[in-house]
C-alpha cells in the first residue's frame, strides 16, 4: 500500500512539472531570443552551420585514447596480482587493438583534416 502510493505520487508530480514545463515558456519566442549571442553585434553570419564529421572522429579518437590511458594506469600495480602475465596480455592486447585502429584510420585518411 505505500508503494503504490509513493507511485501515485511520483506519478502525479511528474506529469504536473512536465505539463508546467510544457506551457509555461512563451511560445513565440522574439528575435531577440532567436538570434546567436555574438558579442552583442549582429551576426554576421548563420549560427547553423553543421560541424565537419572529421571534428567528431578527432573527437571520438582523442576520448578513445584518453580512455586508453586511464584503462592502463593501473598496470604498474597488476604484477602485484596473483596472475601478472595475464595482466600484461590482456593489457597488450587492448594496446595493439587500439594501434591497428589508429594505423587503419591513418591509412583511410581519417585524421586528415584538409581535404
Amino acid at each position: 500500500m505505500k508503494l503504490m502510493t509513493i507511485m501515485i505520487i511520483t506519478s502525479a508530480l511528474s506529469l504536473i512539472l512536465t505539463t508546467i514545463a510544457f506551457w509555461l515558456p512563451q511560445l513565440n519566442p522574439d528575435y531577440e531570443k532567436l538570434s546567436p549571442y555574438e558579442c552583442g553585434f549582429d551576426p554576421l553570419g548563420t549560427a547553423r552551420l553543421p560541424f565537419s564529421i572529421r571534428f567528431f572522429l578527432v573527437a571520438i579518437l582523442f576520448l578513445l585514447f584518453d580512455l586508453e590511458i586511464a584503462l592502463l594506469l593501473p598496470l604498474p600495480w597488476g604484477n602485484q596480482l596473483p596472475s601478472p602475465l595475464l595482466t600484461f596480455t590482456w593489457a597488450s592486447m587492448i594496446l595493439a587493438l587500439l594501434t591497428l585502429g589508429l594505423i587503419y584510420e591513418w591509412k583511410q585518411g581519417g585524421l586528415e583534416w584538409a581535404e
